[in-house]
Order: C-alpha cells, then sequence, then structure tokens
C-alpha cells in the first residue's frame, strides 16, 4: 500500500478549478445583488451604479478564467 494518494488518478486540475470557481461565482452573486438593491434605493444614480456592477463582474470573472487557464498550464 503506496499510501491514499498515489490511488487517487487523473487531473486532479478540474477539481481544483471546480473548488477555486466558487470565489467568483459568489462575488458575482454580491456585486449584482447590492447592485440592484443600491438602483432600488436610488434610482437617479443608475448609470454609475450600473457601471461599477459592470466593472466588477468583469475583474471577479478575470479570476475565473485566469483560474481555468493556470488549471491546464500547471497540468501535472
Amino acid at each position: 500500500m503506496s499510501g491514499l494518494l498515489a490511488d487517487v488518478t487523473g487531473n486532479l486540475g478540474s477539481i481544483g478549478y471546480g473548488l477555486a470557481a466558487i470565489g467568483p461565482g459568489v462575488g458575482i452573486g454580491i456585486i449584482f445583488g447590492q447592485g440592484v438593491q443600491a438602483i432600488a434605493r436610488q434610482p437617479e444614480a443608475y448609470g454609475l451604479i450600473r457601471q461599477n456592477m459592470i466593472l466588477g463582474f468583469v475583474f471577479a470573472e478575470a479570476l475565473a478564467l485566469i483560474g481555468i487557464a493556470l488549471a491546464f498550464v500547471f497540468r501535472a
């Protein structure tokens, strides 16, 4: 018996990316949830709030894309 980790086969990068995608997913949910709430409270600031929501979404989604790229780069 060579140990538990030696018995694991397959690409663990896909499991790692799946776990890493939780963070950007939660972040995007918070961004849009709070953005809709802010627009409901202050409709006259719609343009500024929407602009900041999109910018936050782009940064959070970039983390997810970097994560999937690194899963392929560091594949063993």
